[in-house]
């Protein structure tokens, strides 16, 4: 037992001091989330500590990548350095309030998590012939990475199991918390750890020659295989379909292709060195006739791809589905008729056109769906004749359907910081207005603003209609001086905040505004909102009050909440309406 524990400190010592880095990224990144979870708690989360803790874990995978490039190259204090800067730059390229962040950066992100994943597997081949060692590289990262999961879970488990035995055996009454920040520990940390002691020296033990896994061989030919087929078979009939009824193929057929793609190469990475053992005839065939079974499929792609990107133009989604297409195509050529193709050209040719789609002038996924949007708004514009000089009439009528078309774009626009562009789309009269619209880029606020913008806007008969009202405060200064406590909340969701001694639960999930004192008592705000609505019913639009507030008495406190704006959206055609609204001010003294 001594013997072993020894050996096992011992190797976790040697690996600390190989991939310090690494392992540095990991505790950042362990100590960022449990920060989050505690903040969130308190409802005082911190955005910049959600940035900090993504850039750390991004670190994780580009600093193994580093560390194994500099097992092959040397200088690995200077990759480490030009690493760290790497990192502080993505760091500042983010936003730094929450405001700001949109899905823009969601897939900045994801894009670059994926690249440093990438990187890893090739990095270290860049100048190297021998694809054996290529393969076995890959392979024993592919079953480390499997057996860290699953030592990781085992861990994991057992230390939770462990924490709640002693809390109910001997009455500690932990805090729920501990659970939460000991599975972000071990959930990052711990398994950065024991990933990196299945690895042990590194590249010179991950790339040795070593026996085909028996195992790999048995997932590949009774899991992977099968499930091609069965994704070939129900894909192949759907092309059959769509020629026989001559229809176009349905959007997430593109998924469909992309997945059978995704788990065929997989599939044939898994089996690569076995398609030169004459005595599996079944890989051999397998190799030659998948990417011949992927030619119509692609063309299937296209067509679906360039279906929805003539009728609605590109978004990054879209572009980035195009991307994959052409990443197959180039596959499929590649190991067609290439005699001498290596398995590198795949997750290099991956990565190459990843950089692509981030930093390419122009060409880039946001360059290029931002330029397609402008136009296909322009070209909407325009069919329907609401482009007068350049600039839109808003004398003319418009239909419901061409204002939630336009409202759609509008939002797509000004998430990507285009608002210049769409104000020299209106008068002069109208710009001002639009520019404090356009400072809260929501779907229904920008849908009221266009709708309110036009004299004329016709509804299709049957369609539902929707009536909208905002109360706008005048003032912009709050006089708090006879309350003690103010509070900040926003609307969808919980908050609850403790003074001195009481605690107050802000229940406002529902759209409404509810709250509650210590458990036991209290008091809805929402007949005093509707109260506000209903004394200016017969107004429409945009309406400015002195003070937009409701206030209460609830225990032995007195409670006023004001809003810098609150807007109602009602069906006509149904009884009840919800309110919206983002920051307000909750004001609290004691009676």
């Amino acid at each position: 037992m001594k013997t072993k524990f020894l050996e096992i400190t011992g190797k976790a010592k040697e690996v600390i001091f190989r991939y310090p880095m690494v392992l540095f990224m990991a505790l950042l990144t362990s100590f960022g989330a449990i920060y989050l979870y505690e903040t969130i708690r308190s409802r005082n989360d911190s955005f910049t500590c959600y940035m900090f803790s993504i850039c750390s874990g991004l670190g994780i995978s580009l600093m193994f990548a580093l560390k194994i490039l500099s097992q092959r190259i040397g200088k690995r204090y200077l990759l480490e350095s030009a690493g760290i800067i790497g990192l502080v730059g993505f760091f500042f390229i983010l936003p730094g309030n929450k405001k700001d962040f949109n899905e823009v950066y969601g897939y900045i992100i994801a894009v670059a998590f994926i690249l440093s994943h990438l990187l890893v597997s090739f990095v270290a081949f860049l100048n190297k012939d021998r694809e054996i060692s290529f393969w076995q590289y890959n392979k024993n990262l592919f079953v480390n990475i499997v057996l860290t999961a699953i030592f990781t879970g085992v861990l994991t488990a057992g230390v939770e199991l462990a924490i709640l035995a002693i809390d109910k055996l001997f009455d500690f009454q932990f805090n729920d918390s501990v659970y939460f920040d000991v599975f972000f520990f071990l959930a990052i940390a711990g398994s950065c750890l024991i990933f990196l002691i299945f690895n042990e020296r590194g590249l010179p033990d991950l790339e040795e020659d070593g026996k085909y896994p028996v195992v790999l061989k048995f997932f590949t030919q009774f899991i992977l295989i099968p499930l091609l087929c069965i994704y070939a078979i129900i894909l192949y009939f759907y092309s059959f379909k769509i020629l026989i009824n001559w229809q176009l193929p349905r959007g997430w057929v593109s998924y469909l292709i992309l997945a059978y793609s995704m788990v065929g190469i997989l599939a044939l990475l898994l089996v690569h060195p076995l398609k030169e053992d004459h005595t599996k005839s079944w890989v051999k065939v397998f190799s030659r006739l998948f990417y011949y079974t992927v030619i119509p499929l692609v063309i299937l792609l296209f067509v679906a791809i360039f279906t929805r990107l003539l009728a609605y133009g590109y978004t990054e989604p879209r572009y980035f589905v195009l991307l994959l297409a052409l990443w197959l195509t180039s596959l499929v050529v590649y190991f067609i008729f290439n005699k001498k193709s290596s398995i590198k050209f795949i997750p290099l040719s991956l990565f190459i056109l990843g950089v692509f789609s981030l930093v390419f002038p122009y060409l880039n996924a946001f360059s290029v769906a931002k330029r397609s949007q402008k136009n296909e708004l322009i070209k909407l514009l325009k069919e329907n004749n609401l482009l007068t000089g350049g600039t839109i009439d808003f004398n003319k009528k418009i239909s419901d359907s061409v204002i939630d078309k336009m409202s759609s774009q509008f939002e797509f626009l000004i998430k990507r910081k285009q608002e210049s562009f769409l104000l020299t789309l209106a008068a002069p009269k109208v710009r001002d207005k639009w520019s404090k619209d356009f400072e809260e880029p929501y779907y229904w606020a920008i849908n009221n603003s266009l709708r309110n913008s036009f004299t004329y806007a016709d509804k299709h008969s049957g369609a539902p209609a929707y009536e909208q009202l905002t109360l706008e405060s005048e003032t912009d200064v709050v006089n708090i001086e006879s309350y003690q406590y103010l509070i900040k909340f926003q609307s969808y969701g919980q908050e609850s905040k403790e003074i001195n001694g009481d605690l107050f639960l802000i229940d406002n999930k529902t759209e409404k505004i509810k709250v509650i004192l210590n458990s036991k008592e209290e008091v809805d705000f929402t007949p005093a909102i509707d109260k506000l609505f209903k004394d200016n019913i017969h107004r429409s639009g945009t309406v400015k009050l002195k003070e937009v507030a409701v206030e209460s008495d609830l225990g032995k406190y007195h409670i006023k909440i004001i809003f810098p704006t609150v807007t109602t959206q009602k069906d006509t055609y149904s009884k009840g309406g919800n309110i919206y609204y983002n920051d307000a001010l909750f004001l609290i003294r004691e009676k």
